[in-house]
């Protein structure tokens, strides 16, 4: 090595040292090299946020393709809902009887009604009268669960069908009830005289089964759809998924006329209107209670909190913002109980009452939120709402805020995600809950809990 290569490596191993004695940790190079007043330190305080139960009034937006009936008394609260629901029907625009119908009679007409779940005793037992609609029903309207069925129908006559019930149907063996493939359903007969003039009219006017608005239209019984009235029974409510309008009949199935059984259906699909009619009874009761806060579905109780915006530090930037709402045990021990709503959502109650879901918005983590329930731990948890308080902060300051700037309701929601994560980027539907579910959260005089994380810099 010569004198100039030993100079330059001494020295390069003479400044390595001196870096490495200076300080053996990197982790206060950043502070140090900043001025002490811009230091950022985080400091948490937690503010009371009071809930309290709010009504649905029986009135949510009906947007479902499920319908409801039944009538169930929560044996929890002591509370009743009861259901019926009016349903047309849709004709596809490929619909034709076959040519080779065996004479011009019709075997039977019917309407069938499929369960897909129930909640309740399944031998509990239910009337139900069927009658046909006279006026129809507005497809691009919006319809509530608190829908009036006589504006569609004439009660005071007599129904074109009387079902008696039960879910469990006990007309067939056990045998069959209890295979894999068995639905249950309710098969409600008709008069055949319906279905035979049906099949008169496809021969006679072809156009009235061109599509579903041609049916709808064409004057034929039973074309505008049909209110299930629950007329009597308690002790079950049924999901139902699938409704049918059947006409069934013999036809010749080949060439060598193979005499063999047929059915043309027509059936309540999400290209016509299904309209769920719910009441809510006892609910008063629970919506006094100050002792905790309620969360009941289909169109029953959510939930209403207050945030103390006015409490919460201006000065100091928010980088968090969390509320977690416990839910109680239930007290009472019953095979019959409800089940716990799967999901809330959070949002602003000027945004509801603007038309949150008339509008199809989604949760934007902005100023409105969604949470799944934590079985675990028994909460629901909404991580962090700081732009939602920074929103009604501003509103504030800037003289903007209503009266209710601050009031944020807690629904239970059926959301529809592309994949199982919750996020907003995967939600692609969001809609009230119509499951029967039942929650008392902590809440009322007992405050919910808003923690808040800050940063802010030393002066």
């Amino acid at each position: 090595m010569n004198r100039k290569s030993f100079y330059i490596t001494a020295l390069l191993f003479s400044v390595f040292f001196t870096i490495i004695a200076c300080d053996d940790s990197t982790d206060t190079l950043g502070s140090d090299m900043m001025p002490q007043t811009d230091i950022a330190v985080k400091e948490s305080r937690t503010y009371d946020v009071f809930t309290q139960s709010y009504s649905a009034g029986d009135s949510v937006l009906a947007r479902s393709s499920k319908s409801y009936l039944g009538q169930f008394t929560d044996p929890e609260t002591g509370t009743i809902i009861k259901s019926d629901f009016l349903a047309q029907f849709h004709c596809i625009e490929d619909f034709a009887f076959p040519d080779s119908i065996i004479g011009d009679s019709i075997t039977s007409t019917d309407l069938r009604l499929y369960v897909t779940k129930y909640v309740g005793d399944s031998l509990a037992t239910f009337k139900i009268s069927v009658y046909p609609l006279t006026r129809i029903m507005n497809p691009d309207a919006d319809y509530y669960t608190n829908i009036d069925p006589t504006q569609y129908c004439d009660t005071t006559q007599e129904p074109i069908a009387v079902k008696w019930f039960t879910l469990s149907d006990r007309t067939i063996s056990d045998s069959e009830r209890n295979k894999l493939s068995h639905q249950m359903k309710i098969i409600i007969p008709l008069p055949n005289t319906i279905g035979t003039q049906i099949r008169a009219a496809w021969d006679s006017n072809p156009e009235y089964f061109k599509d579903s608005e041609a049916w709808i239209n064409s004057g034929l019984p039973g074309c505008k759809g049909f209110y299930f009235k629950l007329e009597s029974g308690d002790g079950a409510l049924a999901y139902i998924n699938i409704v049918q309008f059947n006409i069934n009949y013999r036809y010749y199935l080949d060439e060598e006329k193979k005499d063999t059984t047929g059915t043309c259906q027509f059936a309540a699909t999400e290209e016509v209107i299904q309209a769920t009619h719910f009441s809510n009874y006892n609910l008063d009761k629970l919506l006094e209670d100050n002792t905790s806060t309620y969360l009941k579905s289909p169109a029953g109780i959510f939930t209403m909190a207050t945030l103390p915006i006015d409490q919460i530090l201006s000065t100091d930037t928010i980088n968090q913002a969390k509320i977690v709402l416990t839910r109680y045990n239930d007290i009472v021990s019953s095979g019959f109980r409800l089940d716990i709503p799967k999901y809330l959502l959070m949002v602003r109650l000027d945004d509801y009452n603007k038309g949150f879901f008339e509008n199809y918005h989604l949760a934007d983590a902005n100023t409105s939120y969604l949470s799944a329930f934590n079985s675990a731990n028994n909460t629901y948890t909404f991580n962090n709402i700081a732009r939602l308080i920074g929103t009604m902060k501003r509103e504030l300051s800037d003289g903007t805020a209503t009266e209710n700037y601050n009031k944020v309701l807690l629904i239970p929601v059926e959301p529809t995600f592309e994949s199982s994560t919750i996020s907003t980027q995967n939600l692609v539907k969001l809609c009230h809950d119509f499951s029967m579910t039942s929650a008392r959260l902590v809440g009322g005089i007992n405050p919910v809990k808003l923690e808040i994380i800050y940063s802010k810099f030393t002066k």
